[in-house]
């Protein structure tokens, strides 16, 4: 091993215990070089039109599979996983409406960004001069894709990362830096022949193995679509009002998933006892005070009002 070999290394490891010690979960470190193997998927994804609304999706190709087109000479991505898999939930029985669990509180593009730059200002008073840039579902970046290059998980026939250790339910982010690090490998993929994701989506948005049609997602309905959404689609939505956890709430890899410690994620008192008939009569003034710091702000009161009222009018 070489002197370069071992500065790499101290690097990486130094930077893998500030990020746990900042409160991530998990952290790899990739080459910074373009996704080959991405490319193709991404544009037959993008010509059959199953990213549907969604028109950002097709901006900045280029970009998307090469992270030194985003930061200049950059050589790493350092990826972060971090839990949210609640402890409490909201009720959960066969006519209470539903919020994805990412969704419970406050925004996760707040709070990564915040650990993220105390990472960052880590790495530069140990390393000096580090030219980076943070990315939290910020810019054209395949986070799942470096997450899994990093050797953080793999990524599952749903379409999100799994990780051995603790399941699906992370948020993911990178810094993308001009450090020359020492890089992790990839692991295999451990969903063998299991199909309980592509089986449970009530929408058949998994068309086959790894590849979901994101225009025919719960999620895409009840948060991307501001029009109305397609009668087609009447009765699928299992009270899913803001986001859908079906496919990974059936992924056996989930058992493993462990309640998170972010005090920011858990679920507020204010939402904790909310009934269906709380929900229906939920009026704007309510809806900007409860989730004023929430990713449900996302949809806008009049995109959750007709949320509510499509999964009401179906029972």
């Amino acid at each position: 091993m070489t002197t370069d070999d071992i500065v790499r290394q101290e690097r990486s490891q130094f930077i893998k215990a500030k990020a746990i010690e900042n409160g991530f979960d998990f952290c790899g470190i990739s080459k910074a070089e373009f996704l080959e193997n991405e490319a193709p998927r991404l544009e037959n994804w993008l010509n059959r039109n199953q990213h549907g609304a969604m028109g950002y999706m097709a901006n900045h190709f280029e970009k998307r599979l090469d992270p030194r087109k985003l930061v200049d000479g950059a050589k790493s991505v350092i990826s972060v996983l971090l839990n949210y898999y609640p402890e409490k939930r909201l009720p959960e029985g066969e006519d209470d409406l539903k919020l994805s669990k990412y969704a419970y509180g406050t925004d996760y593009h707040y709070i990564l960004k915040e650990k993220l730059a105390s990472l960052l200002l880590a790495v530069q008073g140990e390393i000096g001069e580090v030219s980076g840039r943070i990315f939290v579902d910020s810019a054209p970046v395949m986070d799942k894709v470096w997450a899994a290059k990093s050797g953080l998980g793999w990524i599952g026939k749903h379409s999100n990362l799994l990780n051995r250790d603790m399941g699906s339910f992370f948020f993911i982010g990178e810094i993308i830096c001009d450090l020359d690090l020492a890089y992790d490998g990839a692991v295999q993929d451990y969903c063998g022949t299991c199909t309980r994701c592509i089986d449970a989506c009530p929408t058949d948005a998994i068309t086959e193995p790894f590849v979901v049609d994101g225009s025919k997602c719960i999620s895409y309905y009840t948060i991307e679509l501001k029009d109305s959404i397609p009668q087609e689609v009447q009765g699928k939505f299992g009270n899913w009002i803001f986001g859908c956890d079906i496919c990974q709430d059936v992924c056996p890899w989930n058992r493993f998933s462990k309640p998170h410690t972010t005090s920011e994620f858990a679920l507020p008192e204010s939402l904790a006892g909310f009934t269906n008939n709380d929900w229906q009569e939920i009026t704007e003034e309510i809806f900007r005070e409860i989730f004023r710091r929430s990713p449900v702000k996302r949809t806008k009161y009049e995109g959750l009002k007709r949320n509510i009222d499509f999964v009401i009018s179906s029972k």
